[in-house]
């Protein structure tokens, strides 16, 4: 047999026996995981007196984001809310037209407006809390006492331009800083003329931050609870209670102080009074991760969570305050 006739039937036989042991592999290798469920194309509401009508629609608009959470009303009554595993944010106009507002936004998460007007977030590659528009990169708050901020989450501003933040810090994977050992979770303020101030540490495990349309009081998410505190004069707060037995991430608030929390366990929006009274749950077809008033008078409810951007179809009975974003 010619060397050059031997050497083909050679490659021919390995050839084959590989492609057995292959299927063999195959054969033997567990099933692939089934891709996640698409997200409902909407959910219908039950009545929640004077928050929703019952029979309201809450209606995919559109699935597929990566990373969402943030959401706030621009002055025009469009929607912003961020992608932060995309590093932008999306704005989503008053006729439901999606497109992008900005790019190389340092991971932000949370957003709101100032009284100057400024679009600000908390940011958390470079970890800080900084002005992303109109004059981008400004940074208000990076440290507190000489040591880094490490993953700023949400905010709310006061109508004296203070800002509330919370820097939860995060599990490890989310991280892209590390504390130091003794670092805790922490809830924050920047007084209006830049100073930040440690607010205190009963909130051990936090995340949405949203201030009574009074601002009298501050409530924050910890855990399996939201708490509620009463604000001084300074900024600082007093008398930390538990205004809810629920879990939760983003919070919105309406004229009456009634205030929504994204409840990923129960896939809804749970609707407190000021009082906190649970006033029922909004259903959402994904857990979601973040609430906010925006459109036409602030009467539409728009939810993001897990990649997916739901909106109510007509509007809500309550109705979000107009003289800020969240």
């Amino acid at each position: 047999m010619r060397p050059r006739v031997a050497l083909a039937l050679v490659a021919a036989l390995c050839a084959f026996v590989y492609a057995l042991l292959i299927g063999q592999a195959d054969a033997q290798a567990p099933p692939a995981a089934p891709p996640p469920a698409p997200a409902l194309k909407e959910t219908v509401a039950t009545e929640i007196p004077g928050v929703i009508r019952g029979g309201t629609k809450i209606v995919l608009l559109r699935d597929g984001f990566m990373g969402t959470e943030g959401v706030i009303s621009m002055p025009d009554g469009s929607m912003l809310f961020t992608e932060q595993d995309a590093d932008r944010i999306i704005k989503v106009d008053r006729n439901d037209n999606i497109s992008t507002y900005a790019e190389n936004t340092n991971r932000t998460i949370g957003l709101a407006y100032d009284g100057k007007g400024r679009l600000i977030g908390t940011q958390s590659r470079d970890p800080r809390v900084a002005v992303l528009a109109p004059e981008p990169r400004t940074v208000l708050a990076d440290s507190f006492e000489g040591q880094p901020l490490v993953r700023p989450n949400d905010l709310v501003i006061d109508r004296k331009g203070g800002i509330y933040f919370t820097d939860p810090l995060g599990n490890p994977q989310q991280r892209f800083r590390e504390p130091p050992a003794f670092r805790k979770p922490l809830l924050f303020y920047i007084r209006p003329n830049g100073t930040v101030m440690k607010l205190t540490e009963e909130i051990t495990n936090p995340n949405g931050v949203q201030l009574s349309p009074d601002e009298k009081t501050l409530y924050a998410t910890n855990g399996q609870t939201i708490m509620a505190f009463d604000v001084q004069p300074d900024g600082s707060v007093r008398n930390g209670r538990v205004f809810a037995q629920s879990g939760g991430d983003g919070l919105a608030i309406d004229t009456q102080g009634r205030l929504y929390s994204a409840v990923g366990g129960v896939q809804g929006i749970r609707v407190f009074s000021s009082d906190g009274k649970d006033l029922g749950t909004i259903p959402i077809g994904v857990p979601p991760q973040s609430v906010g008033f925006a459109g036409p008078n602030k009467k539409t409810l728009y939810i993001v969570g897990r990649g997916a951007l739901y909106k109510t179809q007509t509007e809500m009975v309550s109705q979000g305050i107009q003289t800020r974003a969240k």
